[in-house]
């Protein structure tokens, strides 16, 4: 399937709706809960059981729509589904608290294993959007590592330590923004390194 042009408002309340429905839904529901099967869930299990199929549906929308899904996309879905599905079947949430940390860390080690080969992993799926030469490929690459790392530290550390409150309103608000701060900060680096769209290499 050829990709489509979706206007960008479609295309971020698809990424961050379910996110946003999570959110809303555990704070409506974090005091309350549920017996199914005679097993008593939290309100968190039961926005995480409504979280998965959310997500999965948006992700389908959003192929369907632009007519491809990046690798963080697919990865991301997939370690939802998995370590949901394990929150919900064994009615534990450290399950999915994990997830976070799973996703930076798998794609920190994919990043930094390409560093080591002299390779940045980062250009092939957004070189198209930022057009760099090969040092600034690779340093934004080896920056983004870091921050993955980072991230995955900082969700162990207050999943484990802090109240489930807490790591929600994190996971929602924190997260997205050290995210963009952390793009907003690598605008002279896009600029030190851009190559003129007639130097760019036609591969």
């Amino acid at each position: 399937m050829s990709e489509k042009n979706v206007k960008p408002w479609v295309k971020t309340a698809l990424e961050m709706g379910p996110v946003l429905a999570f959110f809303i839904g555990f704070v409506l529901l974090k005091e309350r809960e549920f017996i199914v099967f005679g097993e008593t869930y939290t309100g968190f299990v039961a926005m995480t059981a409504l979280f998965v199929p959310l997500l999965a549906l948006s992700t389908l929308i959003l192929w369907r729509l632009t007519g491809k899904l990046s690798a963080m996309q697919i990865m991301t879905l997939i370690l939802v589904v998995v370590f949901g599905g394990l929150t919900i079947f064994l009615n534990d949430e450290r399950f999915f608290k994990m997830k976070p940390t799973m996703i930076y860390a798998l794609f920190a080690v994919i990043l930094g294993f390409g560093l080591l080969r002299g390779k940045s992993y980062l250009r092939v799926v957004m070189g198209e959007f930022l057009p760099m030469d090969h040092a600034g490929w690779m340093t934004l690459t080896l920056r983004i590592t870091l921050l993955f790392v980072a991230l995955a530290c900082a969700n162990e550390l207050i999943w484990r330590n802090m109240t489930t409150d807490t790591w929600v309103k994190f996971k929602t608000f924190g997260l997205p923004i050290v995210m963009f701060g952390f793009f907003m900060t690598q605008s002279g680096l896009l600029q030190r390194h851009a190559i003129a769209e007639k130097d760019r290499d036609p591969s």
